[in-house]
């Protein structure tokens, strides 16, 4: 899955180059978002002043910074077009090359159940997954690495958390407090989930498989062994859907809540009115975007969760062009 593209001198233009390229614009984006949090601050900031003192602010004033927000804005989605782009042209030929790699070994592949399905659709999954997956961790990772140190600095005007008292830095405690507390919830409930998904594919694999052979042969497909095959497939995937019940209540749940929770940690600093309403805005978005990059794992453990079933079945994939071929009897 990743020697036959980042360790393939074939493929080093794409994979090495690319990844830098991918880097360089996620980190500069990461920046973009950074002008636009400190655009927030002098934005509201303005609002307040009109709002409090009347004709204390030109129509000329309050429309120059609503264009620096569309230069920025503007600047910000030409990028992540562009990226979006980049990364699906990246993806696919990472999935070239598991492809070329694979069929490679096809003679000894061919004869394991299933074959067909893990070098078509397991690798378009595994692709499609990082895809999504792969650039929003190192969003996250950058995105942290910017917000952290202005939430830092910004923390040193809350005056205290409600219960109790002062904190140095509060709000970074706050928003690593809470994402440990979703992070921990969720690997707690949805520990099941991963090998759940991986009997789910295997009971489609082999209905799969059935259907296929009855196109060819007569004998194949026939209604009760098909009965027999999706009632696997139905009694699992109801098997799953029970557990992302319970999952999905946890899971939103904990999402719903944390929204108040910067609210609920700057109420004695907004009710003593220490701090501007655009301080109030940079506070709240830069905690935001810590609080999610920290989220990581909440907010993408479905997406984990299928991530592991496809790897598991790949590499178990993987396992049979390593083993040893067996070796030929002599006739006796």
């Amino acid at each position: 899955m990743f020697k036959s593209f980042f360790l393939s001198r074939r493929w080093w233009s794409w994979s090495l180059l690319g990844s830098a390229i991918i880097l360089y614009a996620t980190w500069y984006r990461v920046g973009l978002d950074v002008r636009i949090n400190e655009w927030f601050g002098s934005f509201y900031d303005l609002v307040q002043r009109a709002l409090t003192t009347p004709r204390s602010v030109t129509l000329d004033e309050f429309g120059g910074e609503l264009m620096v927000f569309l230069r920025i804005a503007m600047l910000y989605v030409s990028i992540a077009v562009v990226l979006e782009f980049f990364i699906k042209h990246y993806i696919f030929r990472w999935r070239q090359a598991m492809n070329d790699y694979y069929m490679s070994h096809w003679e000894r592949l061919r004869t394991i159940e299933g074959a067909a399905q893990r070098v078509q659709e397991d690798t378009m999954r595994f692709a499609r997954i990082m895809e999504g997956l792969g650039v929003e961790f190192m969003r996250s990772i950058m995105t942290l690495g910017a917000f952290l140190p202005i939430l830092w600095v910004l923390s040193e005007k809350v005056t205290e958390l409600p219960w109790v008292g002062e904190v140095p830095h509060s709000l970074v405690w706050v928003a690593i407090m809470s994402a440990m507390f979703g992070t921990v919830l969720l690997a707690v409930v949805g520990f099941k989930l991963p090998g759940l998904e991986f009997q789910n594919q295997r009971v489609e694999a082999a209905y799969r498989k059935e259907l296929v052979y009855g196109e060819d042969h007569h004998e194949r497909a026939s209604p009760p062994v098909v009965s027999r095959l999706f009632s696997d497939v139905r009694r699992n995937y109801f098997r799953l859907f029970f557990h992302y019940l319970y999952f999905d209540v946890a899971k939103w749940s904990y999402l719903q809540f944390s929204v108040l929770i910067p609210l609920i940690a700057l109420a004695p600093t907004v009710v003593a009115g220490v701090i501007t309403l655009g301080v109030m805005q940079q506070i709240t978005r830069a905690f935001d975007r810590v609080e999610g990059s920290f989220q990581f794992l909440v907010l993408s453990w479905g997406t984990i969760v299928e991530l592991l079933s496809v790897y598991k079945r790949l590499r178990a994939f993987e396992q049979q062009i390593r083993a040893e071929p067996e070796p030929v009897q002599a006739p006796a």
